[in-house]
């Protein structure tokens, strides 16, 4: 049995890049659409002034490995923790500093999402919400689609010029930051949302034919991105995970309500990924809906044991007893 690793913040970012997460992320769920994988739907609470605690898991069968994610999410910061646990013994494999890993996992989705889901000449981007993900989520769809500009709009003109400047620098790609949301949109083959936002602020009849959309934001029922018009208007969407929109997606849950027949519309993004599923030539607008999923996080964290191990990184873990100890009454 081999040792469990502590992988900690730098390791991950050594270890995995963006194409790599990806191709972790394609072949979780082609896992999951085999029927191999399955996830345990997110749980959250709250409390004073939005702070949320989150738990997230999964379990792959044909893998041997089993595991959850946790983390409170405060104004204060936050520290997201993955366990990888060995489904045959219950031992730990791993703990990885989960921070990095969540960047790549919710950037990566979308660049799994925008490449079966996004015309194949792509190449003009809008990126909405200047936040920790911002970045990320441009360098995801980066990889996946020839971009050749991006344009940059939050509420906030010093955020977005911040966010277009790294976006230049880090990614040598033509970068503008907009005055007006409409402006960002005008000509957008793909736009992608990660935002905070309480309300909807997209309507669907500000994006243009043929365009692609990431909505990764609102994960939470408190929260939304975009108008229920939206949807009414997609030829094709997509989940990561249809159970937990339904649970958690104001957007959706408001839009379907009660009605099986509305919601049978939405797939689930494994098997779009299985079927090599390319979007149709006379799609108006596709979506697809980010939720963040156990699978994601278990297939990132699997390849970077594997990655860890191959390269003799990582801090063992202390022995710790599968054997509950003896208590004094």
């Amino acid at each position: 049995m081999s040792e469990g690793l502590w992988i900690s913040e730098a390791e991950v970012v050594s270890l995995m890049a963006l194409p790599q997460a990806i191709d972790a992320l394609r072949d979780g769920l082609r896992e999951e659409a085999a029927g191999r994988a399955s996830n345990m739907v997110k749980t959250h609470a709250s409390w004073a002034n939005g702070s949320t605690l989150h738990a997230i898991g999964a379990v792959f069968d044909g893998w041997g490995t089993v595991g959850t994610k946790t983390w409170a999410h405060t104004a204060g910061g936050a520290m997201p923790l993955l366990i990888l646990i060995d489904s045959e013994n219950g031992s730990v494999q791993a703990i990885i500093e989960a921070f990095a890993l969540g960047q790549m996992r919710t950037g990566g989705i979308s660049g799994l999402g925008t490449d079966v889901m996004a015309r194949p000449d792509a190449s003009r981007m809008t990126m909405i919400g200047t936040g920790k993900q911002s970045i990320t989520q441009v360098a995801a769809v980066a990889a996946v689609r020839p971009l050749t500009r991006v344009t940059v709009w939050s509420p906030t003109a010093v955020n977005r010029e911040a966010l277009a400047e790294k976006i230049e620098a880090k990614l040598g790609v033509e970068a503008i930051a907009t005055q007006t949301l409409d402006e960002a949109l005008d000509s957008a083959d793909i736009v992608t949302l990660a935002t905070r936002a309480r309300s909807p602020f997209l309507s669907a009849d500000a994006l243009p034919r043929g365009v692609h959309v990431n909505a990764v934001g609102a994960i939470t029922p408190e929260r939304a991105e975009f108008d229920a018009a939206l949807i009414e208007r997609a030829s094709v969407m997509a989940a990561d995970s249809v159970p937990q929109v339904r649970k958690l997606s104001r957007e959706f849950m408001d839009a379907f309500g009660e009605d099986e027949a509305r919601w049978q519309r939405l797939q689930s993004l494994s098997t779009l990924v299985a079927g090599n599923a390319r979007r149709p030539a006379d799609a108006d607008l596709t979506l697809f809906k980010a939720m963040g999923m156990g699978i994601s996080d278990l297939s990132l964290g699997i390849a970077l044991l594997k990655a860890a191990r191959e390269a003799g990184a990582g801090r063992p873990l202390p022995a710790i007893t599968r054997q509950a100890p003896r208590l004094t009454l």
